[in-house]
């Protein structure tokens, strides 16, 4: 993998697959580079350069204590910048809401699409003090405890899919991604009711979500679509309970920027 500065120093991680126009992918929670690669790999093979990197507090990319939204923002620059530009940014779930944030903060993100964006528009937030209890659980050494809390409160999943998953083979490699839940429920937080600037980003806009996916996030879909003028809302039935499918994505994206 290749590795930039971003603007507080922090090393953060990415790779390249393919040539052509730039595309970068921002993935959702307690995920790495690793996970986008069937996604990178599909808009290589679309005529794009698709790029993953490992947000920060995740796999190689590094990290700064009290990261904020702004430090991610700007940590989505340092990569399309280390690239030479991007005609657009993929952002899935809470990589959906930070490549929304930083395109309202200055970032030269191209065109956005928005994949399955978790938006609760002030309806059902977690506990204001939910980002505070996670991070003790961290510093306390207790990851386990942060991921769980996280799953439960922050993304709201039922109790007994959450146990069934800390059962399960693939909880401990999720472990030393702890910290990075403190980051997203902050990012979330911050534009769980998107701002104006939000709302009126002078960059083409497409919503991507779909049909069997949790209710919220239909919701949330459906509601941003409706409030950002000229946006875009496209159903991809291929892409089912949270789970972004790579063919039926990059098709919806090779589509929109031909």
């Amino acid at each position: 993998m290749n590795t930039v500065n971003s603007a507080d120093g922090t090393p953060i991680a990415y790779e390249a697959f393919g040539d052509g126009p730039a595309v970068v992918i921002v993935n959702g929670a307690l995920s790495r580079a690793a996970d986008a690669s069937g996604l990178a790999q599909e808009l290589a093979g679309a005529g794009f350069r698709g790029i993953a990197y490992d947000r920060r507090a995740r796999g190689s990319s590094g990290d700064a204590p009290g990261s904020t939204p702004d430090r991610e923002a700007e940590d989505l620059a340092a990569v399309i910048e280390a690239v030479g530009g991007v005609v657009a940014v993929l952002g899935h779930s809470s990589g959906a809401v930070l490549a929304l944030y930083a395109a309202a903060h200055g970032v030269d993100t191209g065109a956005l699409f928005l994949s399955e964006p978790p938006l609760r528009f002030g309806v059902d937030e977690p506990a204001a003090d939910l980002a505070e209890r996670l991070q003790r659980f961290v510093d306390e050494g207790r990851p386990d405890d942060a991921i769980v809390t996280f799953q439960l409160e922050g993304v709201g999943l039922p109790e007994q899919m959450v146990e069934a998953f800390r059962q399960s083979n693939q909880f401990a490699a999720v472990l030393p991604l702890a910290q990075s839940t403190v980051y997203d429920t902050n990012l979330v937080n911050a534009s769980s009711v998107p701002s104006a600037e939000m709302l009126s980003v002078d960059v083409p806009v497409t919503i991507l979500r779909g049909e069997q996916t949790f209710p919220m996030l239909i919701t949330a879909a459906d509601r941003l679509a409706d409030e950002m003028a000229g946006a875009e809302l496209v159903i991809v039935p291929e892409s089912v309970m949270h789970r972004p499918d790579p063919v039926a994505t990059v098709r919806a994206v090779t589509e929109r920027l031909a």
